[in-house]
Formats: C-alpha cells, sequence, structure tokens
C-alpha cells in the first residue's frame, strides 16, 4: 500500500471514480447505437460484431502492455493518456460514420475505415483501466480491496446507467450521444491531470519486467481468477451485441427506437450491477470467493429468461439479473487476482485485469450476432450453456478459490 494520507486516498478515489464513470459511458453510448448505426449504413449483424472483436484484440493487447507501463510511467500520467485517448478516438469514430451518411465514403472503403478507427481509439483508451485498477491496489491494503475494487466497478456501472440515457439524444441525431460522450472523457482527463495525486512509479518485479506481455499475462497465479472474468464477459457480449436487433426484430422497431430501448434495457442492468457494488459489497464485505459464488447464478438465471421473455418488461428484468450477478462477480474476480501478486506487480496484474472485458468481447460478438442470424434467442441459449461449466469451475473444481480466498 503507497504511502499517501487518507485525505489524498479519498481524493484520488473521486476522480478515478468520476473518470471510469466517463469511460463506462462511452462505452455503453457504442453498445446501444451500433446497431441502429450499422443498420443506417446496410451492415449485417455480423459486421457489426466484427468492428467489435477487431478492436476488442487491440484492447486486450495494449491492456497488458499499459499495465506494464504504468509501473514505470506511473498511474497517472498512463491514465491520462487513456482518457485522452478515448476522447480523441470517439471523435473520429463517429466522424468516420458521419463520412457514411453523407456519402463522403461507401462500401469496403467505409467498413474499413470503421474498423481502423476503432482499433486505433482502443489502442489508446486501453491505457486507463489498467492504471486506475493499480492505482487503487496501491492506495488499499488487503482487507479493503475487494470494497476498492467494487467502487470502480460502481463507477463503471453509473456510466453505464448514464450512458444508455445518452441514447436518447438519438432523437436529434444517431451520432449526438458519441460526441457528447467524447465532451465527458475530455472532462474527466482535466480532472486527472489537474487533481489527481501523483503516486511514485512502482518500478515493476524484476522477474517480469521484461517478460512478453502474454507470459506475464498466463500468469498461474491469477490465471482463474482472470479465466472468470473472461467468460463472464463473452457471454455478457453474446447478449448485449444482440440486444439492439433483438428488441427491433421482436418488437417491430425502427433504428432509433429500437436504441432507445436497447438503451434502457442496458441501464436496467446497470443500475442493478450499481446496486450490487455501491451498496451490497460494501455492506457485506463478502470475500471475493463468496462473491463470484453468488453472482454467477444470477447472471445465468438472467441469460435463460430472455429467449421465454414475451413482454419488454420481462426482457428489462432479466438485465436486471445479469447486471446484479455482474455487479458482485466483478469485483471479486478482480481483488483475487490483485491479492494472489506482490505490491510490485500490481501493474501487472491490472493489465491483465484490463484485459478481461477486451478479451470477452473478442469472440461475443462474433458468436452472439452469427447465433442471431441463425435464430434470435440462439445467443441466450448460448451464454447460459457457456454458464454452466463457469459456475461449477467455481464451486467445485479450482483448489485456489477455495483454499487461498
Amino acid at each position: 500500500m503507497s504511502q499517501v494520507s487518507k485525505k489524498e486516498a479519498n481524493r484520488a478515489i473521486t476522480i478515478i471514480f468520476l473518470s471510469l464513470t466517463s469511460v463506462g459511458m462511452g462505452q455503453m453510448v457504442v453498445f446501444a447505437l451500433l446497431p441502429s448505426l450499422g443498420r443506417e449504413l446496410g451492415l449485417m449483424e455480423f459486421q457489426v460484431g466484427l468492428i467489435i472483436t477487431a478492436s476488442s484484440i487491440v484492447y486486450s493487447i495494449f491492456s497488458f502492455v499499459w499495465g506494464r507501463i504504468s509501473d514505470q510511467w506511473g498511474r497517472k500520467r498512463v491514465m491520462l493518456l487513456g482518457l485522452l485517448g478515448y476522447t480523441a478516438g470517439t471523435i473520429v469514430f463517429a466522424t468516420v460514420f458521419y463520412a457514411g451518411f453523407v456519402g463522403w465514403m461507401q462500401g469496403a472503403m467505409l467498413y474499413v475505415a470503421l474498423i481502423l478507427a476503432r482499433m486505433g481509439q482502443s489502442a489508446v483508451m486501453s491505457a486507463t483501466s489498467p492504471a486506475a485498477i493499480a492505482y487503487v491496489a496501491d492506495i488499499t491494503d488487503v482487507h479493503n480491496r475487494s470494497a476498492g475494487m467494487a467502487k470502480l466497478g460502481a463507477a463503471h456501472s453509473i456510466g453505464t446507467v448514464i450512458g444508455p440515457s445518452l441514447a436518447l439524444l438519438a432523437a436529434i441525431s444517431l451520432l449526438t450521444p458519441l460526441y457528447f460522450a467524447a465532451l465527458m472523457t475530455f472532462i474527466a482527463a482535466m480532472l486527472v491531470a489537474f487533481f489527481l495525486p501523483n503516486l511514485p512509479a512502482s518500478g515493476g518485479n524484476n522477474q517480469t519486467a521484461h517478460k512478453p506481455f502474454w507470459q506475464v499475462g498466463f500468469d498461474r497465479r491469477y490465471m482463474p481468477f482472470i479465466s472468470v472474468g473472461v467468460v463472464m464477459f463473452m457471454a455478457y457480449a453474446v447478449v448485449q451485441q444482440t440486444l439492439g436487433f433483438y428488441f427491433a426484430d421482436k418488437l417491430g422497431l425502427d433504428s432509433k427506437e429500437a436504441a432507445q430501448v436497447t438503451g434502457i434495457a442496458l441501464m436496467c442492468g446497470a443500475v442493478m450491477s450499481l446496486v450490487a457494488q455501491g451498496v451490497i459489497v460494501q455492506k457485506f464485505k463478502w470475500s471475493p470467493k463468496k462473491l463470484m459464488r453468488r453472482g454467477l447464478p444470477l447472471m445465468c438465471v438472467g441469460f435463460i429468461i430472455f429467449p421465454f421473455a414475451t413482454e419488454t418488461v420481462y426482457m428489462f428484468i432479466a438485465m436486471g439479473f445479469i447486471g446484479l450477478g455482474m455487479g458482485l462477480t466483478a469485483p471479486g474476480f478482480t481483488a483475487a487476482a490483485s491479492l494472489a501478486v506482490e505490491p510490485e506487480e500490481q501493474g501487472q496484474v491490472a493489465g491483465a485485469l484490463g484485459a478481461c472485458p477486451a478479451l470477452g468481447f473478442i469472440l461475443g460478438p462474433i458468436i452472439g450476432t452469427g447465433l442471431y442470424q441463425l435464430n434470435p434467442v440462439y445467443p441466450y441459449y448460448f451464454s447460459a450453456m457457456v454458464f454452466v461449466p463457469l459456475i461449477f469451475f467455481v464451486f467445485k473444481v479450482s483448489a485456489r478459490l477455495d483454499s487461498t480466498l
């Protein structure tokens, strides 16, 4: 734990909280709007999924790299770079869509430009999460690690509550929410630049500082927990990336209406995730093991509800279960991985943790949109089936989960 005053630590948590809230807003705006934006340009569901997959590959690779760089450069500098990169990348991504709408680019050139714009954004914005995770690990002790990580998750949840609500701005223009999200991340970058206390760089661990990122990322000490995170996000990505199409086709909505209803559904999940991370985790202070064991089954219930939902309200309830489960599971596996390594290795594990969502979103969108084209309910059956062995793993298989947490 870094030697910082309680006042500085509280200020740092607040600024990081606001920063990750802005990032969560931006991400959820994209996920809520992308199906509608894609259909406006005539893209197939699979093509939309491929945009997310390509950017997720880049994000996961660079997340490992930025986590290690934060050990050398310091958390604040890397976090600031990530936020500014997010701002610039969002503007470029939205502008490429605009070019397609007005006919400046079309066909393959437009599609390639969209993929490259999103990949470029991901390469830089991936610096934010690992630096934030490592920063919180630096200023929390063993007993408060889960609660500290839950606050990061709560920040993202608030962002995902506000983010989908910004999709309502699609009534003005489908691109308006994206430009507004860029403004929010720029404001967060200014808060980090001028108000976040600067911690001394840890310098990294001598045994891992010069290893290739993939060797560090598969460290056996925390690999079980990273695996839980990756599978969780993959199953969630399957659902999230098909949700806009599901609402449009199930309810017969046009692009703007589907974007708005999808935003409400994602908001329901985010609200329940916020309840889990901001209330339940903080109050009960369950161990990482207990958080995972309670969270994963709740998510699975949500996946199972979707194929049988006949009305919008039941779909919203399903997203509530998924959000509640994620809100418990995410701080569980994050804290478990952080506690598995030494203080000077927090940047290393933070890079792997920051890559978890992106690794899940590499296969999730392709699987989800591919299955959706076969049958709209297949993605939800798939996510439920994937969770069966994952729940079994957390409850019965991993000796590490039982003996150390």
